[in-house]
């Protein structure tokens, strides 16, 4: 790890005080304290027992005082280092929700010496000692963020050590083949090989399959992450509003007979089987001289582009010509998506055998018939159905392009092994960079800048 700042340093030895519970009025509010002179300062300013003299892991009740004027009657607990979030001395104060008895309570903590924490300062402090990595830090965040059964188990599986568990195993093995080249530098003129090339090239084949699976992982580990973003299409007057309030079981869009009544992108999310969609009714695909529709129908096209998946709807009053031209304009943006007959209920004949081949499912979205079983065909389609939170899954970016530099690092290594030229030391300094990115991922190897990019982001009570 490299190491920090002075006034990192000097702050860390710092005891920070911040609300951990939202600001607002709530029925309690949860005040946490860490640093060597928490239990101290907490005590300062509480009226029961003497806190400097209570053990780990108790809650007493008791007051906070201002001099003699009491603020609020609270539950303090205390948790004793290193057996605490941050493996420092912590106390959480538990008041009532009262902003105006929050804010003074913090006022009286920093009186008595403590200082504001700064956003995600007790994470940090936990990664500084020792108490997560710099992945299992992140995972907190997701945690915090997780809205839906697929993200949360997501951010636990991550939190609890999964994802840095593989990795720690891959480090390991590379590790040890790194001191082995490096013991052969020290009797290089002996002309002695303590690696065997051969077995240096198997563990590298292994890691690489593992890192590509890895990989291969993030579409859906950023998936279950921050949800699915799912485009409804098709010409005006189809039922896209009525399919969007049908799914979302609420009136979300107006619902006219008036051709264009959607002039603009109209979102909203539900979770189907864990998983967060987030659905997207957009304006009509057609040509139109009115301005405001053309620019709605402009952005159409653009969230269309940007979708994980394409709802395309039509229904019997279309040509069998105008669907295919707007089919063929989808399957060219090599996005998945489903085709379907809307309004069902009001088919007076069958369809034109041109549209056979179009692979549509029927359903009526007014009398929300086909929407359970139209839910079920998302998941397959984007193969969310067979996804198992158990798997370690990558979802986070920086992790992505951490293993992405590793493996080309180790393809290095590979080509070192097979040429003639490549010495030993080139095969260590490849070898080293390649820990090098498996150590960003969980903070083995990390800069300060880093470290203030990834704790920037948290919630300041984090």
């Amino acid at each position: 790890m490299s190491p920090l700042s002075n006034s990192a340093k000097n702050s860390s030895s710092d005891t920070i005080v911040a609300l951990a519970t939202p600001s607002g009025v709530g029925a309690i509010g949860v005040i946490r304290l860490s640093g060597p002179e928490a239990i101290t300062i907490a005590n300062a300013v509480f009226g029961g027992k003497d806190l400097t003299k209570q053990a780990s892991h108790t809650i007493h009740f008791g007051t906070i005082r201002d001099g003699k004027a009491i603020l609020d009657e609270v539950l303090v607990s205390l948790f004793i280092a290193p057996h605490s979030y941050t493996k420092e001395n912590v106390v959480e104060i538990s008041t009532h929700g009262s902003p105006f008895i929050i804010e003074n309570s913090i006022k009286l903590f920093v009186k008595n010496g403590a200082r504001a924490a700064k956003p995600g300062e007790f994470t940090l402090r936990a990664f500084l000692n020792g108490q997560l990595d710099l992945s299992q830090a992140e995972a907190v965040a997701d945690l915090i963020a997780s809205n839906s059964q697929a993200s949360h188990q997501v951010a636990m599986q991550q939190m609890r050590g999964g994802f840095s568990s593989e990795l720690q195993g891959l480090r390991n093995q590379l590790i040890h083949f790194a001191s082995m080249i490096e013991l052969e530098l020290d009797f290089s003129e002996e002309d002695v090989e303590f690696a065997n090339r051969d077995d240096l090239k198997g563990l590298i084949y292994r890691i690489n399959h593992m890192i590509h699976r890895l990989m291969q992982s993030f579409e859906q580990g950023n998936v279950m992450k921050n949800g699915v973003p799912v485009v409804i299409a098709g010409k005006p007057n189809v039922g896209k509003s009525t399919l969007l309030n049908a799914l979302l079981n609420e009136d979300r869009a107006i619902v006219s007979e008036i051709a264009g009544t959607t002039r603009d992108t109209i979102e909203d999310e539900m979770t189907i089987g864990g998983i967060k969609f987030r659905f997207i009714d957009t304006a009509g695909i057609r040509d139109t001289e009115d301005t405001v529709e053309a620019l709605g129908v402009l952005r159409t096209h653009e969230k269309m582009r940007q979708a994980k998946l394409i709802i395309y709807l039509f229904d019997p009053s279309q040509s069998a010509e105008e669907i295919v031209e707007q089919l063929d304009q989808i399957r060219l943006l090599n996005i998945p998506h489903i085709t379907l007959l809307n309004k069902q209920d009001l088919m007076k004949h069958d369809l034109n055998p041109k549209l056979h081949a179009a692979d549509f499912h029927l359903i009526s979205a007014k009398n929300k018939e086909g929407i359970d079983s139209l839910k079920v065909k998302i998941l397959h389609k984007l193969n969310l159905h067979q996804i198992s939170t158990d798997d370690v899954l990558v979802s986070n970016i920086r992790h992505l392009e951490a293993l992405q530099k590793t493996k080309e690092s180790l393809e290095l290594v590979l080509q070192g092994i097979d040429s003639q030229m490549v010495t030993s030391d080139f095969l260590a300094l490849d070898i080293k960079q390649a820990l090098h990115y498996l150590g960003e991922i969980t903070g083995t190897v990390t800069t300060d800048d880093l470290l203030e990019n990834i704790f920037s982001k948290f919630c300041i009570g984090k």
